[in-house]
C-alpha cells in the first residue's frame, strides 16, 4: 500500500509537468502560428468590404510581426520584473482582446489597431512560456525541454496553415480572428490553473529603449511599403527612411546609456554572433516573403480553395519534421561554414525555382521547389540556433533566446513588407492599360471584380508576373545576405586562429 502511495505521489510531478509542457506549447503554437495564418486571409481581406489598398494589405500582415519582433525582450524582461505567470497571463488576454477587435473591425484603422494589441500579447507570451517551463522542471530535464520548445516554432507554422485554412473555409477573414479569442481565453484559464509562480527580480524595464526601437522598425516598414504608392521621393516615404535612420541612433545610444538595456549593441561585436543573426533574420526574410505570396498564388493562379491552401505549404515542412535531427550530425561531419552555406544554397534556389512556377505549374512541380526550400530552412535552423547560444556565456543565455526571437520576427516583417513592395508595383505595371486606366485597382480581388470573365485571365497573367518577379528578387537577396554571413564567420574564425 504504502510503495503504491508512493508511486503516485511520484507519478504526480510527471504528470503536472507534461501537462504544464503541453499547455506552454499550445501558447508558443497559438502566437506563432498566427504570424503564417493571416496570410491565408489576404485574398480575403483584399475582397471584403473593408476595401484595403496593396499596402494597407501589407500592413495587415506586418504589423503584428513587427510589434511582436520588438516587444518580445521587453516581454520576458516585464516576466522577471512582475512575474513570469502574470505577465504571460495579461499576454493571453491581450491576445483575446486584439483577436476580438480584429474580428469585429469595421475600418482598416481599427483592424490595424487590433493587430498591434495581439502582437503585444504575443510579445508576452512567447518568451514566458520558456521562463515558467524553465523553472518548473529539474535541470536534467531543462535541455530537452528547450529543445520541445524550441520545435513549436516550427509546428505553430504547420498549425497556423491548416486550422487557418480550416477555419477560413467558413467564408469570412473575421472567423481566423476570432477563433483566437476563446482558445485565449482557454490557454489562460489552464494557466492560471497549473502554471507555478516564480521568484521576481528588480531589474528594471528599459521602456524608452522599447518605444525607440517598435517606432524606428514601422518607420523603415513605412518607407518600404508605402513607397511603391506615394513614390519612392515623396514626404512620407523620405521620411519614413530619414526617421527610421535617426531612431535606430538614438536606441542604439540610449541602449550603450542605460544601466539594464533592452538589448545591448556591444554584444554584435562577436563575429560569430553577428554573422548567425544576420543569417537568421535572412532565413525568415525568404520564407515569410514566400508565405505572403504562397496563399495568394495557390488560390489565384491555381485555384485552390483556402483549405486546399493551407494545407498545399506541407511540402515546405517534410523536411523540418524529417531531417532537424540529423542537422547536427552534418553539421559535424562537414563543418558549421558549410552546413550554413548550403543551407542558404538551398533557401535561395528554392526560392528561384519557385519562380518559374506559373498559372499552368502542376502542382507536384511546384511542392518540389517548396521541398528543396525546407530543407535549406532545416539545415539553417537549427545551426544557426547552435551559433547563437554558442556566442554567449551562460550568464546571457536569456539574452540568446531574445535575440533569436527578435531577429526572426523582424527578418519576417522585411520579408513581407520588401516581397509586397516588389510584386505591387509589378502587378500594377503588368495589367493591361484599359483595366488600369478605368478601375485603377489597387489589389488583385479589385482587379478581378472590375474586369469581365474574358479579361480576369489578364489580370490573373499579370500577378502572376508580380509574384515571379518577388520572389526573384527575394531569392537573390536571400543569397547574396548568404553570401555575407559565411564569408563574415570564415573572417572570423581566421581571426580567432591567428590570435591563438
Amino acid at each position: 500500500m504504502a510503495l503504491n502511495i508512493l508511486g503516485r505521489d511520484r507519478a504526480a510531478p510527471s504528470l503536472n509537468r507534461r501537462g504544464l509542457l503541453s499547455v506552454m506549447c499550445a501558447c508558443v503554437v497559438l502566437v506563432v502560428g498566427m504570424v503564417a495564418a493571416v496570410n491565408l486571409a489576404v485574398p480575403m481581406l483584399a475582397a471584403s468590404a473593408l476595401h484595403p489598398s496593396a499596402s494597407a494589405l501589407v500592413w495587415i500582415v506586418d504589423i503584428y510581426v513587427i510589434v511582436f519582433a520588438c516587444l518580445v525582450i521587453p516581454g520576458g524582461a516585464a516576466g522577471d520584473r512582475f512575474g513570469r505567470k502574470g505577465v504571460l497571463l495579461a499576454g493571453l488576454l491581450l491576445f483575446a482582446v486584439g483577436g476580438l477587435l480584429s474580428a469585429t473591425a469595421p475600418d482598416v484603422a481599427l483592424l490595424l489597431a487590433g493587430r498591434a494589441i495581439t502582437g503585444v500579447g504575443a510579445a508576452a507570451v512567447l518568451p514566458n512560456t520558456l521562463a515558467v517551463l524553465l523553472h518548473a522542471v529539474p535541470v536534467e530535464r531543462k535541455s530537452a525541454t528547450i529543445a520541445i520548445w524550441a520545435s513549436m516554432t516550427g509546428i505553430g507554422g504547420v498549425v497556423g496553415n491548416v486550422g487557418g485554412g480550416a477555419t477560413l473555409s467558413g467564408g469570412s477573414w473575421r472567423w481566423l480572428f476570432a477563433a483566437a479569442v476563446p482558445i485565449s481565453l482557454i490557454l489562460a484559464a489552464l494557466v492560471g490553473r497549473i502554471a507555478p509562480v516564480s521568484p521576481r527580480h528588480d531589474r528594471r524595464l528599459d521602456l524608452l529603449g522599447a518605444m525607440l526601437l517598435v517606432g524606428a522598425s514601422v518607420a523603415l516598414l513605412l518607407g518600404i511599403v508605402q513607397g511603391p504608392e506615394a513614390g519612392w521621393g515623396s514626404p512620407v516615404v523620405v521620411a519614413g527612411f530619414v526617421g527610421a535612420g535617426v531612431l535606430f541612433a538614438a536606441w542604439t545610444l540610449v541602449e550603450l546609456k542605460v544601466e539594464y538595456p533592452l538589448l545591448d549593441p556591444r554584444v554584435f561585436r562577436v563575429p560569430g554572433l553577428r554573422s548567425a543573426c544576420l543569417g537568421m533574420a535572412s532565413v525568415f526574410f525568404g520564407m515569410f516573403a514566400l508565405f505572403y505570396l504562397n496563399a495568394s498564388f495557390l488560390q489565384y493562379a491555381m485555384g485552390f480553395s483556402v483549405l486546399w491552401t493551407g494545407l498545399g505549404v506541407i511540402p515546405l515542412t517534410v523536411p523540418v519534421i524529417l531531417g532537424g535531427r540529423h542537422v547536427g550530425r552534418l553539421s559535424q561531419r562537414i563543418g558549421v561554414d558549410a552546413t550554413i552555406a548550403l543551407a542558404f544554397v538551398f533557401v535561395g534556389g528554392g526560392l528561384l525555382g519557385l519562380s518559374t512556377s506559373g498559372a499552368q505549374t502542376p502542382y507536384a512541380g511546384y511542392a518540389a521547389w517548396l521541398v528543396v526550400t525546407g530543407v535549406g530552412v532545416t539545415l539553417a535552423l537549427p545551426t544557426l540556433s547552435g551559433v547563437i547560444a554558442g556566442s554567449l556565456p551562460p550568464t546571457q543565455a536569456g539574452v540568446g533566446t531574445g535575440l533569436q526571437a527578435t531577429t526572426r520576427e523582424f527578418g519576417s516583417a522585411l520579408g513581407v513588407a520588401v516581397i509586397g513592395t516588389v510584386f505591387n508595383a509589378r502587378f500594377a505595371a503588368a495589367l493591361p492599360p484599359g483595366i488600369r486606366a478605368d478601375h485603377d485597382p489597387h489589389t488583385v480581388a479589385q482587379a478581378l471584380a472590375a474586369t469581365t470573365t474574358g479579361s480576369a485571365r489578364d489580370v490573373v497573367t499579370a500577378f502572376v508576373s508580380g509574384a515571379d518577379l518577388g520572389l526573384r528578387v527575394i531569392g537573390v537577396t536571400v543569397l547574396v545576405l548568404g553570401a555575407l554571413v559565411v564569408g563574415q564567420s570564415l573572417l572570423s574564425r581566421r581571426g580567432q586562429a591567428h590570435t591563438t
